[in-house]
């Protein structure tokens, strides 16, 4: 797959590649393609968590689709952000163990069909080291002869366990972990942010980029100061407390939802005139899927809110002199230190990991953070160790 070669004098680097600050090999690397006309059918981008990995594949799809190259500031640029392009595809693995073979099969068939708005598709897989057996076999023949105008980005945490063939059919591009102080300073030069905030935002979000776009969303960052208020308030709660609280995080989690919603139906609403009812029906349920996979995303991120404060919580307790993360809840982290002990706050932070991982296995958000927050409670009702 290739893109226009620029012409005249050497093109600038395209502005949806400035997210990838904190990673400037992978930057200039993908710059270089892009402006040059040399860009893969197939990336496999390798890294721990939290090293932008999703961001550069979000910005590549944007320099795919993007008329002007990647100017991050037009429509479709947006859309791609907001994961409401049609023709950029996010995926996740269907089940605990790995991709499904329905839904490597659905990507095959999509490719087929021709973009809706833009001269290229990109289907990025996320966990791509979870695509095995029969779902590998299925991708792997259509990496070998790819459709034109599609392109492939997979995200993995490590090669180890996927198919070699995989492997050698995509342009492997590995991503260095981002060190805890290049990450806030990272953020404190992408947006006007103290110190504090940035370590917080980053204890949130895990990447430098999802920590900037964590501080510039009001709704966002509601939703971890009623995660902390929540866990302030447990002490004095009862069981039914509990339950409107963990009701009440649900509906904060929901909130940018709206826009997202909003921006899906504007963009089906254009593309009727021009797409088949199969085609239609696909893109309502990409739709649907994407609106429920942001919404995980920001449960998962709500939990983390909650992981970073119970960390902080458990230092206070180890009497560590290390500083806590989020200061400018340091009153509730002591308030709830001086009520329970290190196991306590290790039984508490053992409750937040099954929440992840019931998300992790489609159990309900409502359940989920009811079951947690009642864990919670009872895991930090112990008297305090004698210190």
């Amino acid at each position: 797959m290739s893109a226009a070669p620029a012409q005249g004098a050497a093109a600038p680097l395209p502005a949806a590649l400035d997210a990838l600050a904190d990673q400037p090999r992978v930057r200039d690397l993908l710059a270089t393609a892009v402006t040059e006309g040399r860009l893969s059918h197939a990336y496999l981008f390798v890294g721990a968590p939290g090293s932008g990995k999703h961001e550069a594949a979000e910005a590549l799809a944007e320099c795919v689709v993007c008329p002007h190259g990647g100017d991050a500031a037009c429509d479709e640029c947006r859309r791609v952000r907001h994961r409401t392009h049609p023709d950029v595809r996010w995926l996740r693995p269907g089940s605990a163990t790995g991709y499904l073979v329905a839904q490597v099969r659905e990507v095959i068939e999509d490719a087929s069909l021709a973009p809706v708005r833009a001269r290229a598709k990109v289907y990025v897989l996320e966990r791509a080291e979870l695509l095995r057996g029969t779902a590998a076999n299925a991708l792997l023949k259509t990496l070998e002869e790819p459709p034109e105008g599609v392109m492939f980005v997979l995200c993995a945490r490590t090669t180890a366990s996927m198919l070699p063939t995989i492997v050698s059919r995509c342009q492997q591009v590995p991503f260095r972990a981002v060190s805890p102080d290049e990450g806030v300073e990272a953020v404190m030069r992408s947006c006007a942010a103290t110190r504090e905030e940035a370590r917080v935002a980053l204890a949130v979000a895990g990447t430098p980029a999802r920590a900037t776009e964590f501080l510039r969303s009001t709704a966002r960052r509601q939703v971890r100061r009623l995660v902390v208020s929540t866990l302030d308030a447990l002490a004095r709660d009862d069981s039914w407390d509990v339950l409107l609280a963990a009701r009440e995080l649900v509906a904060a989690v929901a909130v940018p939802l709206a826009d997202v919603k909003e921006a899906q139906e504007a963009a089906l609403q254009e593309s009727q005139d021009f797409l088949t009812a199969a085609a239609l029906k696909q893109v309502e349920d990409a739709n649907k899927r994407e609106l429920t996979a942001r919404e995980r995303s920001g449960m998962m991120e709500a939990l983390t809110a909650a992981e970073s404060v119970l960390r902080d919580v458990l230092l206070r307790c180890e009497g560590v002199g290390q500083p806590i993360v989020n200061e400018d809840a340091a009153a509730t982290v002591d308030r709830i230190a001086a009520g329970c002990d290190t196991a306590g706050a290790l039984r508490a932070l053992g409750a937040v990991a099954r929440a992840a991982d019931d998300l992790a296995h489609n159990v309900s958000p409502q359940l989920t953070l009811e079951v947690m927050l009642l864990s919670v409670k009872e895991a930090l009702a112990c008297p305090p160790s004698s210190r």
